[in-house]
């Protein structure tokens, strides 16, 4: 595999957390560096993992995570979809100062990273198949997502701290359109 067939294949894995990311941007007030440090770490090291632990598994449970991981994804960045407009549309004012810290909590990005990463395993999978360098490659796609989801968290807080709850609403309906994306892509009902 060349190195700009990886390349485009990091970008491709990439671009879910990118839009997660862009959607956390919204939904913060303000953004620390720190910020885009948790993102990038959470959603690189995750989308490097995936990949790793599908080459790892190997052809043996190929069809049983392909079967399964649009389902996941889907139902992930639903709830986590939901919750962003419920909050959005609460009554708390004082939800946009806590948030700033809260929103980049261990229990709010675990599901997020797991979400965006879950097609990268499906790519792990077929790394084993075509006999690709495993540590370059998660190395790449790992680092590729770390810039992209980093300058993501910038990139959406430019734009919410002009529209602040109508971004965090719109970030919502972003994060479940995207998991109802990938759904009807595995089922076959869309092509993209």
């Amino acid at each position: 595999m060349s190195l700009f067939e990886l390349f485009i294949i990091a970008v491709g894995l990439s671009m879910d957390a990118f839009a997660v990311s862009v959607c956390k941007g919204l939904s913060t007030s303000y953004v620390r560096p720190l910020n885009m440090l948790c993102a990038g770490l959470w959603f690189g090291l995750f989308q490097a993992l995936m990949p790793l632990i599908g080459y790892l598994l190997g052809v043996n449970f190929s069809l049983f995570i392909q079967s399964v991981d649009h389902w996941i994804a889907f139902i992930l960045l639903s709830l986590i979809g939901a919750n962003m407009i419920r909050e959005a549309v609460s009554s708390k004012e004082e939800c946009e100062v806590a948030d700033i810290g809260s929103s980049y909590a261990f229990k709010v990005m675990l599901p997020l990273a797991v979400a965006t990463s879950i097609d990268a395993l499906a790519v792990g999978v077929s790394f084993a198949f075509l006999a690709v360098d495993i540590i370059p490659a998660i190395c790449f796609i790992g680092v590729c997502t770390f810039i992209l989801s980093a300058a993501g968290v910038k990139i959406g807080s430019v734009f919410g701290n002009r529209f602040e709850k109508k971004a965090e609403i719109a970030g919502g309906i972003i994060l479940i359109l995207m998991g109802l994306k990938i759904l009807l892509e595995h089922l076959g009902v869309i092509s993209f």
